[in-house]
């Protein structure tokens, strides 16, 4: 290949390989916030208990995916286990 044609090519190479991370960066970061709003949102529809320290932190967990210690945290604050769980599947 001659160096007159790599150059468009290596360049309309980084330009496809740096679009896509740009469209997938701004969707993984959106996600989070409402995640948690979402499971807390379901707590309070489901359950009595309103805004304890530990729902924020346990949404959270749940929203990055550690559903284990998101329906662990919430049980332990004082949420049933199928609202736990209910909200922990609504944060991921």
């Amino acid at each position: 290949m001659r160096p007159s044609a790599r150059i468009p090519a290596i360049l309309a190479g980084l330009v496809l390989a740096t679009g896509g991370s740009v469209f997938a960066a701004p969707a993984a970061t959106a996600a989070a916030p409402t995640s948690v709003q979402d499971c807390e949102k379901y707590i309070a529809q489901h359950s009595s208990k309103k805004g304890t320290a530990g729902i924020g932190q346990a949404c959270y967990e749940g929203s990055i995916g550690n559903q284990t210690s998101c329906a662990a945290s919430l049980t332990a604050v004082g949420i049933s286990a199928n609202v736990a769980s209910g909200a922990c599947r609504a944060a991921h």
